[in-house]
């Protein structure tokens, strides 16, 4: 991407007024369209969506394909992706306001952030969309189903709210499944380490992202997991 392109996409995302970014790690605030600062926490259903609908986050949401596609398979609830990269938000957020679907929003920071902009119980679901495995031991606190990020679901999270893990990273399916079965406040509702080879159990999974269609042409399988954090 050239560095004007991306400067235009930079720019671009300051006026979208469906997307929040926050520009200081040390800072939980939060900058909307025309810079204006914005305070969304317990409020996105209200203020930002105008409604009470059920809020669905989807994290790493790299280009937001899945974040697009839920939200036009199940225009009754909201979605917001999460991501730190502009230029991949700024797909999703264009896709959004091309379709012009009002029930999407994308929220740019560092995910181990995420309860600094959400209240207690005000998301009932979260997907986590093949996310960087961090293949080293070194970094399997980075990995987005280790027990630090868990307790971060937690505090935003509804009570019998769900978790959601697609990836076709083998390391990060069993390490997930390691990680559950030592939270004993964690409980496993489904598993699968190769969903297309059989009917798919949940219509949402038949949504691919673009590194899903490179995974699947390099001949890969694809792991599912999907679990509640009581």
């Amino acid at each position: 991407m050239g560095r004007r392109n991306k400067l235009q996409k930079f720019s671009d995302l300051l006026r979208f007024p469906h997307v929040y970014e926050n520009f200081d790690a040390e800072n939980p605030g939060l900058i909307g369209a025309n810079g204006e600062s914005i305070d969304l926490k317990g409020k996105w259903a209200a203020q930002h969506f105008k409604n009470d609908r059920p809020i669905t986050l989807e994290l790493a949401c790299g280009r937001g394909e899945y974040t697009i596609g839920l939200a036009q398979r199940y225009p009754e609830r909201n979605f917001i992706g999460v991501d730190i990269k502009g230029a991949r938000i700024w797909k999703g957020a264009n896709a959004a306001q091309e379709k012009g679907l009002e029930n999407v929003a994308f929220l740019r920071t560092r995910i181990e952030q995420i309860a600094l902009f959400f209240a207690p119980e005000e998301i009932s679901e979260i997907w986590i969309t093949f996310p960087d495995p961090f293949l080293r031991d070194a970094k399997s606190n980075r990995r987005l189903t280790s027990p630090f990020f868990l307790d971060q679901y937690r505090k935003i999270l509804k009570k019998e709210g769900i978790v959601h893990l697609k990836t076709d990273e083998m390391n990060l399916y069993k390490f997930t499944l390691e990680t559950l079965a030592a939270d004993a406040n964690a409980e496993l509702l489904y598993c699968d380490d190769d969903i297309y080879a059989r009917a798919l159990p949940f219509p949402e999974l038949e949504l691919k992202t673009y590194y899903e269609t490179q995974h699947l042409a390099e001949g890969k399988t694809i792991k599912y997991v999907r679990f509640k954090l009581n």
